[in-house]
């Protein structure tokens, strides 16, 4: 998919998509409960998807009924199971350990992209320690064993989805057992939202100074549940209205436990009026200043954030990002890349980037196949001189299938060319 984004001025409204990263975690508690349930108002991305071809292949049941998804549970004792985690760092850290919990013989998770390039070592370690054969550090890998309840010792600065994963299999592990956090924990806000959702379902997680307590049982408790609207999506039009414009963002709940949410603080930081009343965010067009920005705990806001800086005066300092090298590509360097196409000032430091704002010219740019590429470069190609193009376009699909039609409400120009 190729499109051309052209000189705009942003000045609507828009609903929040179903956060992606809550509908990982709904989706997987149900399939872990006692009896079937419903969950709505997913977004179904390619991510949502290989998280439900997981599920079917662990013995999950699923149907849409109406505006609902109707969820039965996985079997237990999964064998000779081969499936494909896309290109799902969510769904392939999650579910390794939860097959390890249903226990599991000659399981197989695959991946696409460069999903099999990305760490999965500390997982695999820990799942070893309770005697569960892994074939391999990086997917492909096949497990079979029984995983035990026990003290588990982890980092947490490389991927909080390695705490997630192992949160959810002791849930459902009989026994009392103990992760032990050995760094500081980065992106915590998604292991508070793997914590929150388990409690919902009946879980029992008790929070340490070092790390947690989980007193586990066979299955979770069966409860319907909405998923909540992105805050990481929302920022794409949050920014845009700040650059230029205005754009108001409904369906977000501001005492959400998604870190994204952070990104109302930076866009205040860069000097942005930001408006919140109920559950919808309004920024306007303001003068933004250079800033610093803390990313370790919002890896994913980082190249949005860029794009910000880029509209602001002065120079923007980004740090704490380093994780970003192993991501969908390597967001560091592929995002300086085409800022500097655009025209920008900016380089890749030890840690994350510094940028000097100015105004963009335009260019023709590659998605790196990366969903969070394509859209926050899309937000930049608005407010340049003249067209701008982007090919590969269709990495959107990762996470928000319907970005462009949102893009036109929120009053983005542009024009999609080809097929998904």
């Amino acid at each position: 998919m190729i499109v051309q984004i052209m000189p705009s001025i942003f000045s609507g409204t828009i609903i929040a998509p179903a956060s992606k990263s809550a509908a990982h975690r709904v989706l997987i508690c149900a399939a872990l409960s006692d009896k079937p349930c419903k969950i709505y108002g997913l977004t179904y991305s390619d991510d949502i998807n290989a998280t439900l071809s997981v599920l079917e292949a662990f013995g999950a049941e699923y149907k849409k009924e109406n505006d609902a998804l109707i969820i039965t549970p996985c079997k237990r004792n999964i064998k000779d199971v081969t499936v494909c985690c896309n290109e799902s760092g969510s769904t392939a850290r999650f579910l390794l350990p939860i097959a390890a919990a249903l226990g599991a013989e000659n399981v197989t998770l695959t991946g696409k992209g460069r999903l099999p390039e990305r760490p999965f070592k500390t997982l695999t370690d820990a799942l070893k320690e309770s005697a569960v054969e892994c074939s391999a550090e990086n997917l492909p890998i096949t497990i079979t064993g029984k995983l035990k309840s026990g003290t588990y010792s982890l980092p947490g600065n490389i991927s909080s989805q390695y705490i997630s994963g192992l949160l959810f299999a002791l849930a459902i592990t009989e026994g009392q057992s103990v992760i032990n956090i050995t760094s500081h924990l980065e992106s915590a806000g998604y292991v508070d939202m793997t914590i929150s959702e388990l409690t919902a379902f009946g879980a029992d997680i008790t929070k340490t100074d070092k790390g947690y307590i989980i007193n586990g049982k066979q299955h979770l408790t069966a409860t319907d549940r909405t998923v909540e609207g992105d805050w990481s999506q929302a920022a794409f039009f949050l920014c845009a209205g700040a650059i230029k414009g205005c754009a108001t963002v409904k369906g977000l709940d501001i005492k959400s436990l998604q870190g994204d949410k952070a990104i109302i603080d930076v866009l205040k930081a860069f000097g942005a009026k930001v408006q919140i009343k109920d559950n919808a965010v309004t920024v306007y067009e303001s003068t933004l200043k250079g800033t610093e920005v803390d990313c370790a705990q919002i890896p994913d806001l980082v190249p949005i954030i860029a794009v910000t800086a880029a509209m602001a005066k002065g120079k923007t300092r980004i740090y704490n990002a380093e994780r970003l090298r192993l991501k969908e590509s390597d967001r560091l360097y592929e995002t300086v890349l085409r800022l500097n196409m655009f025209g920008v000032e900016a380089k890749v430091t030890e840690d994350g980037m510094e940028i000097i704002g100015s105004q963009p010219n335009f260019a023709d740019i590659t998605s790196a196949n990366d969903h969070r590429i394509v859209m926050a470069f899309s937000v930049l190609a608005s407010f340049g001189k003249d067209k701008s193009k982007i090919e590969g376009a269709e990495a959107i699909n990762k996470s928000y299938p319907i970005f462009f039609e949102d893009f036109k409400k929120a009053g983005g120009n542009c024009n999609v060319i080809g097929d998904r």
